[in-house]
């Protein structure tokens, strides 16, 4: 393939490097987990909070540095371009970002799952909740659609300098951590989760410039009228005598 434009080059350079830094995350998360449990000499329950904790400021961590990686190909990008500015906004990068996130996260949550519908056995056999794949495809589009929102207030945030939002885009991931762990309590998990879901999405529209008008707008389907242009000659006719 040849790459003629440098947004044939950031297109390409961008695809390949934001899932990679979720899974540098969960690399690094499982690293820990094998050190922590070698040095305690245990498995139990009990360390699996911390564990998730890690991951998730583990998560932020390579998110962090996925922005700061992006950041700087765009201002060297922005040199090769004709025009001298970025092939890409920050609020697209955001969203493809938060976007890839998200994907390869649901893909590392839902692939165990799916391999264990496929049986043997019988879900709720035992007494068990029989809605736990409806439930875990549920949970699983909130996370996609969660790290896709979180991606676009992040890289605004840094942008900023808004710690404030960083702190609660951190909060809230851990939130939904660790709401996670009520299960198979799924009405006090699920639900909780996909509320922090839409207020989330809420927050994240508004960063991305959005606003109740332009919906409405959307909605309505109606067009602006175009703006008439007049012209008018720069020869002025002779006076008559």
């Amino acid at each position: 393939m040849l790459l003629s434009t440098p947004d044939d080059v950031h297109r390409v350079w961008n695809e390949g490097n934001r899932a990679f830094f979720w899974l540098l995350s969960l690399l690094a998360a499982s690293l820990l987990w094998f050190v922590s449990a070698r040095l305690s000499g245990r498995e139990d329950a009990a360390l699996l909070p911390l564990g998730a904790a890690a991951a998730v400021l583990l998560q932020e961590l390579c998110r962090f540095a996925c922005f700061k990686i992006l950041k700087k190909a765009d201002e060297g990008l922005a040199t090769l371009s004709k025009d001298g500015r970025s092939p890409i906004s920050l609020r697209q990068m955001a969203y493809v970002s938060g976007l890839s996130f998200g994907i390869i996260s649901g893909v590392f949550s839902i692939v165990n799952i799916l391999v264990d519908s496929a049986g043997p056995g019988t879900v709720g056999i035992h007494g068990d909740s029989p809605y736990y794949f409806i439930t875990s495809a549920f949970l699983t589009m909130a996370l996609v659609l969660l790290h896709t929102f979180w991606g676009i207030i992040f890289f605004d945030a840094c942008e900023r300098r808004r710690t404030g939002s960083l702190g609660l885009v951190v909060g809230s991931h851990l939130l939904t951590s660790g709401l996670t762990f009520l299960n198979p309590w799924y009405e006090a998990s699920l639900g909780p989760i996909f509320i922090l879901t839409f207020c989330t999405g809420l927050w994240a529209f508004g960063t991305a410039g959005g606003s109740f008008h332009n919906v409405l707008k959307c909605l309505s389907c109606k067009q602006e009228p175009e703006g008439q242009v007049m012209l008018y000659s720069a020869l002025q006719v002779p006076p008559e005598e």
